[in-house]
């Protein structure tokens, strides 16, 4: 068997998993901990209104309007930016398996990841598609 370093190993995978995994959360976290000091920077003194509820706006409904909200560095589009992040991160995992199955010539691991990301994209959108 050949162990050069390009080689698919499992071990490999594993290692390029976990560092996926691990630099999603820290990345998310990093986001979500920017949003929020952006927040209370411009938005700390305000004082809340427990009497009437008021949901998220329509703007950060949608991924298109909370990456609007946060290019344009809004507190709560920069939070929600990073929570998307997290949401994300464990999709681009199992899109990673594919490929490393793929790479592998494990055929049966590479429609079975498939069918759970297809899983995964429909429960994301709502099972709207």
């Amino acid at each position: 068997m050949n162990h050069h370093s390009g080689a698919w190993t499992d071990q490999r995978v594993e290692a390029i998993i976990g560092n996926l995994l691990r630099a999603g959360v820290l990345l998310a976290a990093a986001v979500v901990l920017a949003g929020g000091a952006l927040f209370l920077v411009r938005h700390g003194s305000a004082a809340p209104h427990y009497a009437v509820f008021q949901g998220e706006p329509a703007d950060l409904r949608t991924p298109s309007g909370v990456l609007a909200d946060a290019v344009s560095l809004r507190g709560r589009g920069v939070i929600q930016l990073g929570l998307l992040i997290l949401l994300i991160t464990p999709v681009a995992r199992v899109a990673f398996s594919v490929f490393a199955f793929a790479m592998q010539r494990d055929l049966l691991y590479v429609v079975v990841t498939l069918i759970v990301l297809a899983v995964l994209v429909f429960s994301l959108a709502g099972g709207a598609l």
